[in-house]
């Protein structure tokens, strides 16, 4: 399916707890393209209430250096349309979804969404869905996630929280298989394939982390979340177009196309034929050019 014309450009999503403040007042000059305000798993129980309230003022703070910005939800129904009264404000662009069950709980969220979006005054559908699957149960619904609503525009796995569920640990070997399966259904529904084969949560070997990202970059993720700021610039990097890689690009559109008027069957470029997939890739590539 192609790829839908209406997605974010993201690269890179840097998570940030809503309630540290000195981290939400750095967040705009960390160069992610978009920022996760979190109400789940980093704030505790007792500072749910203090989250919420703090997210108008954080969403203003994260903006100021173009970003868009989402907000993390709670994965308990009671929790979460708390979480959606108070998140669905100007200024935010979508709702990471965490421990989707399936296409259901997706449309049933896309519903107290909406109602809160009329509250406010937003435009149906303006806040869109990152559905983040975090258990074994839901995995055989992952096509089915990743195409159940239009607000949906990327799809991930949770890897901490799958991999306890699976009883192992979040290794890049340990994920892949559901890794794929991630990147096929996200393809399959023309949105984004979100993260990447390798330990998220590990910030003390960059170059290892590049080395995971180059290589799921090679796998089809789009784009990926990350903690620290360190991974920021890496991500940008990896998940980002070059320079060189959109020059060669449009080079190679212009040969095929010229070669098509001719009306050739057969095209060379810089050394090797191209067809159709690979012009289609490199289409691809450059809508995503920031």
């Amino acid at each position: 399916m192609p790829v839908r014309p209406d997605l974010p450009t993201w690269r890179s999503l840097l998570f940030v707890p809503v309630t540290k403040e000195n981290f939400v007042a750095k967040a705009h000059t960390r160069g992610a393209d978009a920022i996760i305000l979190d109400l789940e798993d980093s704030i505790a129980p007792a500072e749910k209430d203090a989250a919420r309230r703090a997210l108008p003022a954080a969403v203003k703070t994260v903006a100021q250096g173009g970003a868009d910005v989402v907000v993390r939800i709670n994965r308990p129904m009671e929790m979460a349309t708390l979480d959606i009264a108070a998140a669905v404000l100007p200024g935010v662009s979508a709702l990471m979804l965490p421990k989707v069950m399936g296409p259901e709980h997706v449309k049933l969220l896309s519903e107290v969404v909406a109602v809160r979006e009329a509250a406010s005054g937003l435009q149906t559908g303006s806040v869109r869905f990152i559905a983040i699957v975090e258990t074994p149960e839901a995995i055989a619904a992952l096509g089915a996630i990743a195409a159940a609503d239009p607000r949906v525009v990327a799809l991930g796995i949770g890897a901490e929280d799958l991999a306890t569920e699976l009883g192992g640990t979040p290794t890049g070997d340990a994920l892949y298989v559901y890794a794929m399966l991630v990147v096929a259904a996200a393809r399959a529904a023309g949105i984004l394939p979100l993260g990447s084969v390798g330990r998220f949560a590990d910030f003390s070997d960059l170059e290892g982390y590049r080395e995971s990202l180059k290589r799921s970059r090679g796998l089809g993720f789009a784009c990926t979340a990350c903690i620290h700021p360190a991974h920021v610039p890496i991500i940008n990097e990896e998940y980002g177009v070059s320079t060189v890689e959109a020059d060669r690009a449009r080079r190679l559109i212009a040969a095929f196309e010229q070669a098509v008027a001719a009306g050739q069957g057969a095209v060379a470029f810089e050394g090797a034929m191209i067809d159709l997939p690979v012009v289609e890739r490199a289409r691809r590539l450059l809508a995503r050019v920031r």
